[in-house]
Parts: C-alpha cells; sequence; structure tokens
C-alpha cells in the first residue's frame, strides 16, 4: 500500500527559511573542527585505489519492463524502471569545490544516457548536487527536490520543478516519488545552513517494483520508519564510505556495518553500494569500504546475490 500525502506538480509553495529543527544531532562545533584539523584533516589514504572496480564497456541495454541501476560513481545511479529513466544525485564532474579531483571516471558516459526523465536529487552538498551536471540538462526536465531547493533550479531556467516536504509524493513519467527523511543537514554557501532539507527518495512503479535512494545519510531511525510505511523496497542505494573518523562523521555518515543495519530496519532485500570510490572526502583509505560491507555481509550469513557491490559502471537487474 502507498503511504504518504501528495504534493501537486510543480507548485510554488511556502517553506520556513530554517530546517535546523530537523537536525537529527547537533553540527559540528569550532572545536570540533579544530580537533579535526590537529589529527590530520579530511584526507585519506587513495593507495589501492587501482582496486576499485571500474567497468568500461558501455551503458547496458536492459529489456523493456526491466528494473535496472547502474552506478555511475559516487551516489550517482541511473535508474530505468517502469519504462522511465532516472538520475539520482548526478554529479559527472571531474572536479567539485573542496575536494581533489574524482578517483574513478563516471561509469556512463554522458553521450550515452537515454533521454532521461526525471532527476531527482537528495541535498544540496556539492557531491550530490552538481551545477555543471545540471546545466548540461535540458531545461524541460522533470527535477524533484527537497523542500527549500526548488528555486536554485527555477533560477537556472528549469521549467518543472518539484518541491517536496518529508513525506510527501509526486508522479512523474507513471513512477511515484516519495521524499522521506535522512540524518543529515544541508548547506551550499556559507549563509544557508539548513535552509533546505535533505533526504531520501523511495521509487514504485505500476507493477510494483521498489527501490530506494537514501542519498547521504547517518544510521538511525528513520529507516525502520521508512520501511514500515514502504515495504517490500527490492533494492536500497546506500552509503557505504566517507566515514572516518567516527566520532566526527558518525551522525550524518553511515559505515557499511550501519549500512547493514539499515538495510535490515527497512526491510529490503537487496544493498546496492555507492557514496565510495569516486572523491577522498574523509579519512578512511578508499578501498577499505567495499572491503568492510562484503566482510560484514559474509559475517550476517547474507546471501552474496543481495549484496550488488557495484563496478562503476556496472548495471544490475531485478
Amino acid at each position: 500500500m502507498l503511504t504518504g500525502s501528495n504534493s501537486k506538480r510543480g507548485a510554488r509553495r511556502v517553506w520556513p527559511r530554517s530546517f535546523s529543527d530537523r537536525l537529527t544531532a547537533p553540527l559540528p562545533r569550532p572545536a570540533d573542527m579544530v580537533r579535526i584539523m590537529r589529527e590530520g584533516g579530511f584526507r585519506g589514504s587513495t593507495v589501492d585505489a587501482d582496486r576499485i572496480p571500474v567497468l568500461r564497456n558501455g551503458l547496458a541495454p536492459v529489456p523493456t519492463g526491466t528494473t535496472a541501476l547502474t552506478w555511475v560513481g559516487h551516489a550517482t545511479y541511473l535508474i530505468r524502471m517502469g519504462g522511465a529513466c532516472v538520475l539520482a544525485d548526478p554529479v559527472w564532474s571531474d572536479k567539485i569545490p573542496g575536494v581533489p579531483r574524482r578517483l574513478t571516471p563516471p561509469g556512463v558516459a554522458w553521450s550515452e544516457l537515454p533521454k532521461v526523465d526525471a532527476v531527482v536529487i537528495s541535498h544540496n552538498h556539492y557531491d550530490h548536487l552538481d551545477a555543471p551536471t545540471i546545466k548540461r540538462l535540458p531545461r524541460n526536465t522533470p527535477v524533484l527536490v527537497p523542500a527549500g531547493l526548488g528555486e536554485w533550479f527555477t533560477r537556472r531556467g528549469f521549467t518543472d520543478v518539484t518541491e517536496l516536504d518529508w513525506w510527501e509524493s509526486a508522479e512523474v513519467a507513471g513512477l511515484r516519488f516519495d521524499f522521506v527523511p535522512a540524518h543529515h543537514w544541508s548547506r551550499r554557501g556559507v549563509r544557508d545552513t539548513c535552509r533546505s532539507l535533505w533526504g531520501g527518495w523511495v521509487i514504485t512503479d505500476d507493477p510494483g517494483f521498489r527501490v530506494f535512494h537514501a542519498g547521504d545519510t547517518g544510521y538511525g531511525h528513520w529507516f525502520g520508519e521508512i520501511g514500515e510505511r514502504y515495504p517490500d523496497i527490492d533494492v536500497a542505494m546506500l552509503p557505504i564510505g566517507a566515514y572516518a573518523p567516527r566520532w566526527f562523521m558518525k551522525s550524518v555518515h553511515m559505515d557499511p556495518d550501519e549500512a547493514v543495519k539499515a538495510l535490515d530496519d527497512l526491510g529490503a532485500q537487496r544493498l546496492a553500494s555507492m557514496h565510495w570510490g569516486t572523491f577522498v572526502l574523509t579519512q578512511e583509505p578508499v578501498i577499505e569500504p567495499l572491503d568492510r560491507i562484503r566482510e560484514v555481509w559474509a559475517a550476517r550469513g547474507k546471501d552474496q546475490a543481495d549484496l550488488w557491490d557495484l563496478a562503476v559502471g556496472e548495471t544490475r537487474c531485478l
């Protein structure tokens, strides 16, 4: 059964000036920033970066009616379901502000993309909302975004922009999109902290196939509630990287162990990994998230076929 309230597509809405009341943990204090710089800053080792799996075979075709996920890199997924093509958190840029150049190229060339029927954005951090990539999209592309982020797109000429609050939904291209909570925050400049919302996306087609893109999130109580409201999630795209040091990152970024717990809370069958192997954001070695998710998966006795530890550019189908 589908739940949540419907939002009129493209409706112009008035939002609160701040969403800081939605935070589930305090933001870092100046003392925390001083401490992390004393501990070596945010950059981890790129040793073994050549072990990050990358496929360069081009975009795999899929049969009509098939639900398929392709990992482009970081949190970017190409989702083909219900005959539609959806881009989640698209980042094709080689460089984003504040971090070194990407370690691995986008798994799908921009020229290979099918017609994009919808774009979903989880929040406005630069590794999830990339202006140069967005600029490459036709301005009539339907875009679904968190509350408070719509103006960013309309200022750039987009004509079909839908803003959603948590637990609201909209229908685009025959798919239902539900915006759900995450344990995170938002900021793009020095004066816009938490001025727009953050979250994840549950996407459902008419036959009832259902996928979940978590965006960027720490582990917490929201996963259980998402699973109750949206049962039978076939695949959950969950972040597994950018988690060290834990004292600093725990509230906003899951580690691989927590990603598996989140999958269980959701009641989802398959875990598709993301948010690792592309940008060096934090202190853990770049290959560690992949090694750890495989270790914890095996330790829990889970079916290996249900761990979609995709290579960059790899497609898997339901």
